[in-house]
Protein backbone atom coordinates (compact mmCIF):
# COMPACT_ATOMS: atom_id res chain seq x y z
CA UNK A 1 0.00 0.00 0.00
CA UNK A 2 2.80 2.40 0.96
CA UNK A 3 4.65 1.77 -2.33
CA UNK A 4 1.42 2.44 -4.28
CA UNK A 5 1.05 5.80 -2.52
CA UNK A 6 4.68 6.68 -3.25
CA UNK A 7 4.28 5.63 -6.88
CA UNK A 8 1.23 7.86 -7.32
CA UNK A 9 2.98 10.78 -5.63
CA UNK A 10 5.91 10.42 -8.04
CA UNK A 11 3.62 10.09 -11.05
CA UNK A 12 1.52 13.14 -10.16
CA UNK A 13 4.67 15.17 -9.42
CA UNK A 14 6.10 14.23 -12.81
CA UNK A 15 2.84 15.06 -14.61
CA UNK A 16 2.48 18.57 -13.20
CA UNK A 17 6.18 19.36 -13.49
CA UNK A 18 5.92 18.64 -17.23
CA UNK A 19 2.77 20.68 -17.86
CA UNK A 20 3.14 23.68 -15.53
CA UNK A 21 4.20 26.20 -18.20
CA UNK A 22 1.23 25.38 -20.47
CA UNK A 23 -1.27 24.39 -17.77
CA UNK A 24 -3.76 27.24 -18.35
CA UNK A 25 -3.49 27.00 -22.13
CA UNK A 26 -4.17 23.25 -22.11
CA UNK A 27 -7.17 23.69 -19.78
CA UNK A 28 -8.66 26.15 -22.26
CA UNK A 29 -7.96 23.89 -25.24
CA UNK A 30 -9.19 20.65 -23.62
CA UNK A 31 -12.43 22.13 -22.27
CA UNK A 32 -12.95 24.61 -25.13
CA UNK A 33 -12.87 27.26 -22.41
CA UNK A 34 -15.80 25.73 -20.52
CA UNK A 35 -13.69 25.13 -17.37
CA UNK A 36 -13.94 28.89 -16.75
CA UNK A 37 -17.75 28.66 -16.74
CA UNK A 38 -17.63 25.66 -14.36
CA UNK A 39 -15.35 27.53 -11.96
CA UNK A 40 -17.65 30.56 -12.04
CA UNK A 41 -20.63 28.32 -11.19
CA UNK A 42 -18.56 26.81 -8.37
CA UNK A 43 -17.95 30.23 -6.80
CA UNK A 44 -21.53 31.35 -7.43
CA UNK A 45 -22.91 28.36 -5.54
CA UNK A 46 -20.44 28.91 -2.70
CA UNK A 47 -21.34 32.62 -2.56
CA UNK A 48 -18.46 33.45 -0.20
CA UNK A 49 -18.89 36.39 2.14
CA UNK A 50 -16.38 39.21 2.79
CA UNK A 51 -14.06 39.00 5.79
CA UNK A 52 -13.80 35.21 5.62
CA UNK A 53 -10.88 32.81 5.30
CA UNK A 54 -10.35 30.34 2.45
CA UNK A 55 -7.90 27.52 1.99
CA UNK A 56 -7.69 26.52 -1.66
CA UNK A 57 -5.97 23.16 -1.94
CA UNK A 58 -4.18 21.94 -5.07
CA UNK A 59 -4.41 25.56 -6.17
CA UNK A 60 -2.64 25.15 -9.50
CA UNK A 61 -2.30 28.62 -10.99
CA UNK A 62 -4.86 30.11 -8.62
CA UNK A 63 -8.08 30.36 -10.68
CA UNK A 64 -10.37 29.61 -7.71
CA UNK A 65 -8.44 31.87 -5.34
CA UNK A 66 -8.73 34.78 -7.78
CA UNK A 67 -12.48 34.25 -8.29
CA UNK A 68 -12.97 34.03 -4.51
CA UNK A 69 -10.94 37.21 -4.01
CA UNK A 70 -13.01 39.11 -6.59
CA UNK A 71 -16.33 37.77 -5.28
CA UNK A 72 -15.54 39.02 -1.77
CA UNK A 73 -14.52 42.45 -3.11
CA UNK A 74 -10.90 41.84 -2.11
CA UNK A 75 -11.98 41.45 1.53
CA UNK A 76 -10.86 37.92 2.31
CA UNK A 77 -7.82 36.06 3.57
CA UNK A 78 -6.71 33.26 1.26
CA UNK A 79 -4.24 30.42 1.64
CA UNK A 80 -3.25 28.68 -1.62
CA UNK A 81 -1.81 25.25 -0.92
CA UNK A 82 -0.08 23.55 -3.88
CA UNK A 83 2.00 20.35 -3.57
CA UNK A 84 3.92 20.61 -6.85
CA UNK A 85 6.89 22.97 -6.61
CA UNK A 86 6.77 24.14 -10.23
CA UNK A 87 3.00 24.75 -10.15
CA UNK A 88 3.44 26.52 -6.82
CA UNK A 89 5.98 28.91 -8.39
CA UNK A 90 3.75 29.45 -11.43
CA UNK A 91 0.74 30.32 -9.25
CA UNK A 92 2.73 32.76 -7.12
CA UNK A 93 3.89 34.59 -10.24
CA UNK A 94 0.41 34.68 -11.76
CA UNK A 95 -1.24 36.14 -8.63
CA UNK A 96 1.69 38.15 -7.30
CA UNK A 97 -0.31 41.40 -7.31
CA UNK A 98 -2.91 40.04 -4.87
CA UNK A 99 -1.53 40.74 -1.41
CA UNK A 100 -4.24 38.87 0.53
CA UNK A 101 -2.95 35.50 -0.72
CA UNK A 102 -0.36 33.41 1.07
CA UNK A 103 1.13 30.44 -0.82
CA UNK A 104 2.16 27.19 0.85
CA UNK A 105 3.99 24.31 -0.85
CA UNK A 106 2.42 21.29 0.90
CA UNK A 107 0.25 18.20 0.46
CA UNK A 108 -3.52 17.95 0.93
CA UNK A 109 -2.94 15.04 3.33
CA UNK A 110 -0.85 17.16 5.71
CA UNK A 111 -1.90 20.80 5.90
CA UNK A 112 0.41 22.95 8.05
CA UNK A 113 -2.44 24.97 9.56
CA UNK A 114 -4.27 24.85 12.91
CA UNK A 115 -7.60 23.15 13.61
CA UNK A 116 -10.82 25.14 13.11
CA UNK A 117 -9.15 27.88 11.05
CA UNK A 118 -11.03 28.37 7.76
CA UNK A 119 -14.55 29.30 6.70
CA UNK A 120 -14.13 27.59 3.32
CA UNK A 121 -12.04 24.76 1.91
CA UNK A 122 -11.93 24.38 -1.86
CA UNK A 123 -10.26 21.83 -4.11
CA UNK A 124 -10.66 22.12 -7.87
CA UNK A 125 -9.59 19.23 -10.12
CA UNK A 126 -7.16 18.12 -7.45
CA UNK A 127 -8.93 15.48 -5.36
CA UNK A 128 -8.43 12.66 -7.87
CA UNK A 129 -4.66 13.39 -7.81
CA UNK A 130 -4.43 12.93 -4.04
CA UNK A 131 -2.81 9.64 -3.03
CA UNK A 132 -4.78 9.21 0.22
CA UNK A 133 -8.21 10.75 -0.30
CA UNK A 134 -9.58 9.79 3.13
CA UNK A 135 -6.61 11.47 4.77
CA UNK A 136 -7.13 14.58 2.64
CA UNK A 137 -10.83 14.74 3.56
CA UNK A 138 -10.00 14.31 7.25
CA UNK A 139 -7.54 17.21 6.97
CA UNK A 140 -10.18 19.31 5.21
CA UNK A 141 -12.60 18.64 8.06
CA UNK A 142 -9.92 19.39 10.67
CA UNK A 143 -8.89 22.81 9.34
CA UNK A 144 -12.47 24.04 8.75
CA UNK A 145 -14.22 25.99 11.49
CA UNK A 146 -17.48 24.59 12.87
CA UNK A 147 -20.02 25.79 10.30
CA UNK A 148 -17.32 25.82 7.64
CA UNK A 149 -17.94 24.59 4.11
CA UNK A 150 -16.04 22.06 1.99
CA UNK A 151 -16.42 22.39 -1.78
CA UNK A 152 -14.92 20.19 -4.46
CA UNK A 153 -15.00 20.67 -8.24
CA UNK A 154 -13.94 17.53 -10.06
CA UNK A 155 -14.42 15.50 -13.23
CA UNK A 156 -17.23 13.02 -12.65
CA UNK A 157 -19.52 10.52 -14.40
CA UNK A 158 -21.78 11.52 -17.29
CA UNK A 159 -25.47 10.64 -16.87
CA UNK A 160 -26.33 10.55 -20.59
CA UNK A 161 -25.19 7.65 -22.82
CA UNK A 162 -25.08 9.71 -26.03
CA UNK A 163 -23.02 12.49 -24.41
CA UNK A 164 -20.80 9.89 -22.74
CA UNK A 165 -19.97 8.30 -26.10
CA UNK A 166 -19.05 11.68 -27.61
CA UNK A 167 -16.94 12.53 -24.55
CA UNK A 168 -15.10 9.18 -24.70
CA UNK A 169 -14.25 9.74 -28.36
CA UNK A 170 -13.05 13.27 -27.67
CA UNK A 171 -10.95 12.03 -24.71
CA UNK A 172 -8.89 9.89 -27.08
CA UNK A 173 -7.67 13.07 -28.81
CA UNK A 174 -6.52 14.82 -25.62
CA UNK A 175 -3.12 13.06 -25.34
CA UNK A 176 -2.43 13.95 -28.99
CA UNK A 177 -3.25 17.60 -28.27
CA UNK A 178 -1.01 17.42 -25.21
CA UNK A 179 1.89 16.16 -27.30
CA UNK A 180 1.51 19.09 -29.71
CA UNK A 181 1.20 21.77 -26.99
CA UNK A 182 3.34 20.40 -24.15
CA UNK A 183 5.63 18.07 -26.07
CA UNK A 184 4.49 14.93 -24.25
CA UNK A 185 1.30 12.83 -24.31
CA UNK A 186 2.05 11.06 -20.99
CA UNK A 187 0.53 13.70 -18.66
CA UNK A 188 -2.73 13.61 -20.60
CA UNK A 189 -2.87 9.83 -20.78
CA UNK A 190 -2.67 10.00 -16.98
CA UNK A 191 -5.41 12.66 -16.95
CA UNK A 192 -7.84 10.46 -18.91
CA UNK A 193 -7.08 7.38 -16.80
CA UNK A 194 -7.44 9.31 -13.53
CA UNK A 195 -10.89 10.54 -14.58
CA UNK A 196 -12.03 7.01 -15.48
CA UNK A 197 -10.84 5.61 -12.13
CA UNK A 198 -12.25 8.39 -9.94
CA UNK A 199 -15.41 8.05 -7.84
CA UNK A 200 -18.85 8.79 -9.24
CA UNK A 201 -21.06 11.47 -7.70
CA UNK A 202 -22.80 9.24 -5.14
CA UNK A 203 -19.59 7.47 -4.13
CA UNK A 204 -17.96 10.82 -3.37
CA UNK A 205 -20.99 11.83 -1.30
CA UNK A 206 -20.52 8.67 0.77
CA UNK A 207 -16.80 9.29 1.15
CA UNK A 208 -17.44 12.81 2.40
CA UNK A 209 -20.06 11.55 4.84
CA UNK A 210 -17.66 8.89 6.15
CA UNK A 211 -15.17 11.64 6.92
CA UNK A 212 -17.56 13.76 8.98
CA UNK A 213 -19.28 16.11 6.55
CA UNK A 214 -23.01 16.87 6.77
CA UNK A 215 -25.73 18.31 4.52
CA UNK A 216 -23.88 17.02 1.46
CA UNK A 217 -25.14 17.96 -1.99
CA UNK A 218 -23.80 17.80 -5.53
CA UNK A 219 -24.59 19.53 -8.80
CA UNK A 220 -23.69 18.19 -12.21
CA UNK A 221 -22.10 20.44 -14.80
CA UNK A 222 -22.43 19.75 -18.52
CA UNK A 223 -24.30 16.52 -17.89
CA UNK A 224 -21.83 15.24 -15.31
CA UNK A 225 -18.55 15.85 -17.16
CA UNK A 226 -17.75 17.76 -13.99
CA UNK A 227 -19.56 17.95 -10.67
CA UNK A 228 -19.53 20.25 -7.67
CA UNK A 229 -19.78 18.64 -4.22
CA UNK A 230 -20.63 20.67 -1.14
CA UNK A 231 -20.50 19.60 2.50
CA UNK A 232 -20.50 21.27 5.91
CA UNK A 233 -18.65 20.84 9.19
CA UNK A 234 -21.46 20.90 11.72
Amino acid sequence: MKSNIQDKNKLVKSVFTKVHKNYDLMNDIMSLGVHRVWKKKFIDWMNPQPNTRLIDVASGTGDIAKLFFNHTNARAEIICLEPNTEMYKEGKIKLNKIKNIKWINAMAEKIPEDDNTFDYYTISYGLRNVSEINKALKEAYRVLKPGGRFMCLEFSKIDNEFLNNIYNQYSKAIPLIGKLVVGSDKPYKYLIESIKKFYDQEQLVKLMSNNGFSNIEFRNLSGGISAIHSGWKI
